[in-house]
């Protein structure tokens, strides 16, 4: 006969009974026989409302997702002969989307053979760190993939 260590619904240790005996006193008050480690010498089973059980787990579930935070990286594209009133009005978007708490993705697309004046788009995103050293922190330095010149912030 298969017998189990039984724990009883607050906790205290009832002993090794068998699997029978352990599901009448579950039956007799009105609860549930759950298997806690079924990889143990006998399995250890616990008597418990497993409705009320899952209901909490699940709250403490939600509280957990309620806590952790999202971090949203927006992205700003820009080309490196950018007029200097285009260039006003990304910093500003730069700044809003800093100012919620998120981080910037800056990058500087050069198209065809503008990719021969790198240094231009360094000085655009150096131009754009310098402007806001203020309010964001360099979190990835400028750097160079393909065609784009990338760069992040993140809020101070």
């Amino acid at each position: 006969m298969p017998r189990v260590r039984l724990i009883s619904e607050d906790g205290t240790q009832i002993g090794i009974v068998p699997t029978d005996k352990a599901l009448s006193i579950a039956y007799e008050k009105d609860l549930d026989l759950v298997e806690i480690a079924p990889n143990a010498d006998p399995p250890v089973c616990k008597i418990m409302n497993y409705g009320k059980y899952k209901y909490q787990q699940e709250l403490l579930e939600k509280e957990k997702r309620k806590k952790q935070s999202l971090i949203v990286v927006k992205e700003i594209k820009l080309r490196p002969k950018i007029n200097a009133n285009d260039l006003n009005t990304k910093k500003r978007h730069i700044e809003k989307f800093l100012k919620n708490g998120n981080k910037v993705k800056i990058t500087v697309m050069f198209k065809g053979r503008e990719i021969v004046y790198k240094e231009m788009g360094e000085n655009l995103l150096n131009s754009i760190i310098e402007d806001l050293k203020h309010k964001c922190v360099v979190e990835q330095k400028p750097k160079l993939e393909g065609y784009n010149m990338t760069m992040v912030v993140a809020p101070q």
